[in-house]
């Protein structure tokens, strides 16, 4: 049969045929085969709250799902479940630091190592490789089998992500077979549609790997309810079912016989509630029903246009056009294929770009969990780094694309989520720093871990808390709601300024420093990491403008003010690099995948061209020694670096690297790159190389991050013509460019109120009055 298969794949790509009842829509993957492995060939669906991918399989689909809640690890795995915290742990404190200044850093090390690390526990019962500590969990799988001859024609698998949805196209003798699938956000439905021009018989059965509770059959409805068995989680997915088939039910198995079609709604929930400190209390069997209750009296026709129209508000905003389909009908898999030998594919760079609203639409939406390190999308009981919630960059990068590209609802979750960080994050800011406020290390669970991790130098990152508080400003600048500011955001960023108004140190040059300090997993223990500062800066400047904007906390403003401007500043080394420790101990031969110490470049903005030309050059030097290469979302950040500081051909370059395929047979791997499903490869897969490229590309185009509205400041030369729509910028703007030869040919921007705005091009500069909701059209001529 596979044999037979590629032997099909190697016909369509010959041929180029066109996807039947796409509708000539282009913005979609394409393949010509069904998926074998998970991780870079089966292709991404979801709701917000389920991911899924589907295989697409002919004899057996295989639909793989996770829920967003659904963890093993937390307080129900272990009675003496501490959220990481080592108490007292701050005892220790001034004695690492005494260590430090004594010039004794390996001691040092070995002191914090000893007593600041955070707590977890280890036995064999546990599903994760860290203990207690947890891991996100795969809910199980569901595989619809049906009976075919092996003559397989004209099969074709796509993910259509102009509409979010997924078909399979192929033909069996007379027969012709379709199978759509999608996410309906609105109900939290998955929802799937197998359908054949000659009645067909299917079986449908659900695997889990965790421990079945209850099983049932009711009015076509099937339930699983189960529990995660470290944990005792517990969780029930349910698949509703509508058919003009018979229908039965029998050890675990539903049959369909005699069918044109069936459907299958698709629901999952857990007892998870994020309320600390017991997350627990969700009524999972009452959210399933109600899910489920939504397709009463409605067609699937009706539920397909209404997910159509939810998804397209949103993904229809933002507009990107660099080039035509100049390959249309040929799979996704060989135009990376060729595109990595050098073949010009303008289409498949904005694809790309697409892709990662697509996956940011579809894992991340108001009420739902924000994403992980995979996004929604799991398969295993231990995934790598659990698939958690990691604060020392892969976070913070999979929201950066929310705001510029016109997505900033999907934003919500991750700041209702940071918000439920506080309270834990207060109880590890007293243990481990003796400090007020709050903080989150490397690791973070959606039970309350906000320590310290386990192991240093990774494990250590106070900075986290700081960091990702800057999402929270973002969101304001962006959006410009003040309500949120003063209810939400403030409070939160006010907390996280507190731990660093207590832990900063006034060295002996009279500088406050962060120490003890890791730069995130590179280097050993110092007095003090530049990322830390510079974190500290970013916070307290934003704390300062939003106190200013509500009139509250005059005091505090000017508290924040003075020890700011005593904060140890970006310093350039002695061989012209900006330097990432204290001490001028850069290794110019270093090529480490975090370039930390560049936080102020992106995603701050303490340095930049404009306003500190020096550093700004010194961040260039620093980004030479490391070079082109690195993981997935590496390279990702370094388009962003590189489009900050205006070379657009250098950010084009690192993201033609970051398109390099991955797990192609016959192609030599180069570390970090793409699957041929388009996500990216750490390896192994991490959503955040989507997410930061993406966010590179909107760079490469608009910058706002200054405090004006920046045209084209990063555009490669082999975007020679094209336009964005719908871009945002800072200050509540809305954006469209159109571009000719290189060269600006018109840019319409819109405020939601009367403002004025400085937009520049190429040197030059306008000051623009504009009204409220008009357009308004600027040329530099």
């Amino acid at each position: 049969m596979r044999y037979y298969l590629h032997y099909f794949t190697l016909f369509f790509l010959l041929s180029s045929p066109v996807c039947w009842a796409q509708e000539n829509n282009t913005l979609q993957l394409l393949y010509f085969e069904p998926a074998e492995d998970w991780e870079s060939e089966a292709l991404p669906l979801g709701n917000a709250f389920i991911g899924s991918v589907f295989f697409g399989g002919i004899h057996q689909e295989r639909i793989q799902f996770s829920e967003g809640t659904l963890w093993a690890g937390g307080p129900g795995s272990n009675e003496n479940y501490q959220f990481g915290i080592r108490e007292g742990a701050w005892k220790h404190l001034s004695e690492v630091r005494r260590l430090i200044d004594e010039g004794k850093l390996n001691e040092a090390h070995q002191l914090a190592q000893k007593e600041l690390t955070g707590v977890t526990n280890h036995n064999k019962e546990y599903l994760s490789d860290f203990g207690d500590y947890g891991a996100q969990q795969t809910m199980g799988e569901l595989f619809i089998t049906t009976k075919h001859s092996d003559k397989v024609e004209d099969y074709q698998r796509v993910l259509d992500i102009k509409n979010a949805e997924g078909t399979i196209t192929y033909k069996v003798g007379e027969n012709t077979y379709q199978r759509t699938y999608f996410g309906h956000y609105p109900s939290k439905l998955m929802v799937y549609k197998f359908e054949s021009k000659l009645p067909e018989n299917y079986t449908i059965q659900l695997v889990s790997p965790h421990t079945k509770v209850k099983e049932t059959w009711k009015k076509n409805t099937y339930s699983f309810q189960g529990e995660v068995s470290d944990n005792k989680m517990l969780f029930e997915t349910c698949l509703k079912f509508d058919t003009d088939g018979k229908i039965s039910f029998d050890n675990g198995k539903v049959e369909i016989t005699k069918a044109t079609y069936f459907v299958m709604y698709h629901a999952a929930s857990t007892d998870y509630l994020n309320d600390y400190p017991t997350y627990k209390g969700n009524d999972f069997i009452k959210e399933n029903t109600k899910s489920l209750q939504w397709v009463k009296g409605k067609s699937y026709e009706t539920i397909k246009e209404e997910h159509r129209e939810d998804y397209k508000n949103l993904f229809d905003r933002v507009d990107l056009h660099l080039g035509d389909d100049e390959y249309i009908g040929m799979s996704t898999k060989q135009r990376l294929l060729q595109y990595a030998s050098g073949v010009k594919d303008l289409w498949l760079e904005q694809l790309y770009f697409q892709y990662s609203r697509y996956l940011m639409i579809s894992g991340s939406r108001p009420g739902s969990m924000p994403l992980h390190l995979q996004g929604k999308w799991n398969d295993s009981t231990n995934p790598a780094w659990a698939a958690d919630y990691h604060m020392n960059i892969n976070q913070q990068m999979l929201y950066w694309p929310a705001e510029v590209t016109n997505l900033s609802e999907c934003e919500e979750p991750l700041n209702d989520y940071i918000e439920s960080l506080v309270e834990p994050g207060k109880k590890s800011a007293k243990e481990f720093f003796n400090a007020r406020g709050w903080t989150v290390s490397t690791m973070n669970n959606p039970f309350g871990f906000t320590s310290s991790g386990w192991g240093f130098p990774w494990g250590f990152f106070p900075a986290g808390g700081g960091w990702i508080s800057q999402h929270l400003w973002e969101h304001y600048a962006f959006t410009q709601d003040k309500e949120y500011l003063k209810t939400q955001a403030y409070p939160i960023m006010k907390e996280a300024a507190l731990f660093w108004v207590d832990y900063l140190t006034e060295n002996e040059n009279g500088y406050l420093v962060s120490y003890p300090s890791y730069s995130p997993e590179h280097g050993g223990i110092s007095k003090g990491a530049s990322m830390d500062h510079q974190i500290a800066w970013d916070l307290f400047s934003n704390c300062i403008t939003a106190s200013e904007i509500l009139k509250i906390d005059q005091d505090f403003r000017e508290e924040l003010q003075q020890l700011k401007d005593k904060i140890a500043p970006p310093t350039i080394g002695s061989w012209g690099q900006l330097q990432e420790w204290m001490e001028d101990v850069d290794d110019p031969k270093s090529t480490h995948r975090h370039v930390s110490h560049l936080y102020a470049l992106h995603p701050g903005n303490q340095i930049t061209l404009n306003k500190t030309p020096d550093l700004a050059e010194a961040a260039k030097v620093s980004l030479n020694a490391r070079g082109d290469n690195g993981t997935g979302w590496s390279l990702a950040w370094k388009i962003n670096f590189w489009s900050r500081l205006k070379d657009g051909d250098r950010a084009y370059k690192l993201f033609q690297r970051l398109l390099y395929p991955v797990k192609f047979e016959g192609i030599k791997s180069k570390g970090g790159g793409t699957y041929a499903n388009l996500f990216c490869a750490h390896p192994p897969f991490q959503l955040d190389g989507n997410m930061g490229a993406a966010a590179g590309i909107a760079e490469m185009l608009l910058q706002s991050h200054e405090g004006n509205i920046e045209l084209l400041p990063a555009l490669p030369s082999t975007w020679e013509n094209g336009y964005i729509k719908g871009l945002k910028a800072r200050g509540g703007f809305e954006i469209d460019v159109e571009w000719e030869k290189g060269r600006l040919v018109k840019a319409i921007v819109k405020s939601s109120n009367d403002k004025e705005v400085k937009v520049m091009y190429a040197g030059k500069h306008q000051i623009v009055n504009l009204k409220g909701g008009e357009p308004f059209e600027v040329s530099f001529k």
